[in-house]
């Protein structure tokens, strides 16, 4: 009793300061998984049609891994465009959240919905038995919603990620596992053309902040509510699919005057995939598109392998991170 009242005081501490001081603190971590772990695959979002046989793959992997699975009651119901009603969908998310012996929830799919169930939750039993969060895209409903509760969460493949070959995605399967449990994740990819050091106070090109971000119409939806993160001093980490360049700019505009790039530490960009194809020509890349919409002091750095491509590497949300970068090299390194 005395150990669930210090996390549930800890966690609303760290909650308050999270959103309130201007120095991020370090945020609470879920226990890494160990074999025989319990972890609950449930689908918040989009609707899982002819997606049982994928299910089914992605739970043989993780009881290849040593893991004990469960699945949501409701995540094959058809809730037209959703994976059961909000209620349902929300009915097996809630389940996963209060059950002590399930230590992660690893979302099938995204698409769209889970904005929908996020005010319907209940994140008291979360709070003082925190447990990993998975998933991307619509996801980062999530990321930014419990980043705001003082808690890490994992953007990683999720279920129907396993639709894919195999051998398309071994890093991607490689470096989920080593996030859930609990291994060294250090990436080093090339430096993009495009890259933008900024103005920086160390003269090694280096620098450090908690990560956070995820799918950039997700991000920019949840301004005004209280899922909206503080970006200040942190490392801001976006990604997109099939959306216009206009609308790409749109959005970048609207986290620009909601403070999102005042005082940001730097701002790593993902796959943009599927740009669509406007017939009136924007005029310049994706790239520069995104250049424009941050303020020239603060470094951008372009071609991290995440998002909805094929190789879609696992990042630890709300985890302090060290950037180190130079015109051939990108290093990004997790506490």
């Amino acid at each position: 009793m005395k150990k669930n009242l210090f996390f549930t005081i800890a966690l609303f501490l760290i909650s308050f300061l999270v959103n309130s001081q201007e120095v991020p603190v370090k945020l609470i971590q879920p226990p890494t998984l160990k074999k025989g772990d319990t972890i609950a695959i449930v689908a918040p979002a989009g609707i899982l049609k002819n997606k049982v046989e994928v299910i089914e793959k992605a739970t043989a992997l993780l009881e290849s891994w040593g893991l004990q699975v469960v699945l949501g009651e409701n995540m094959f119901n058809n809730g037209k465009h959703f994976s059961g009603t909000d209620k349902e969908r929300a009915a097996d998310f809630q389940k996963a959240l209060d059950i002590p012996n399930i230590k992660a929830i690893w979302a099938a799919r995204g698409g769209y919905g889970s904005v929908r169930i996020l005010e319907t939750l209940d994140f008291s039993q979360f709070q003082t038995n925190p447990k990993w969060i998975i998933g991307y895209s619509d996801i980062t409903a999530f990321h930014n919603h419990i980043h705001n509760l003082g808690v890490e969460t994992i953007h990683a493949m999720m279920a129907t990620s396993l639709q894919n070959e195999d051998t398309e995605i071994i890093e991607t399967i490689a470096t989920f596992k080593k996030a859930l449990f609990g291994e060294e994740l250090t990436y080093e990819i090339p430096a993009s053309l495009y890259n933008r050091m900024g103005v920086l106070s160390t003269p090694i090109n280096a620098l450090k902040g908690q990560l956070v971000g995820g799918n950039l119409a997700i991000l920019a939806s949840m301004l005004g509510s209280e899922s909206q993160i503080n970006t200040d001093q942190k490392i801001l980490f976006i990604e997109e699919i099939g959306e216009y360049k206009y609308s790409i700019d749109r959005m970048l505009q609207s986290l620009k005057r909601a403070g999102y790039f005042k005082n940001v530490n730097a701002v790593i960009v993902g796959d943009i995939s599927n740009i669509k194809q406007n017939t009136t020509k924007w005029g310049s890349t994706i790239e520069e598109l995104i250049l424009e919409s941050i303020p020239e002091k603060i470094p951008v750095l372009f071609g991290f392998p995440a998002g909805h491509e094929t190789t879609n590497n696992a990042l630890i949300m709300g985890r302090n991170v060290l950037l180190e970068f130079d015109t051939t090299t990108i290093t990004i390194s997790f506490d």
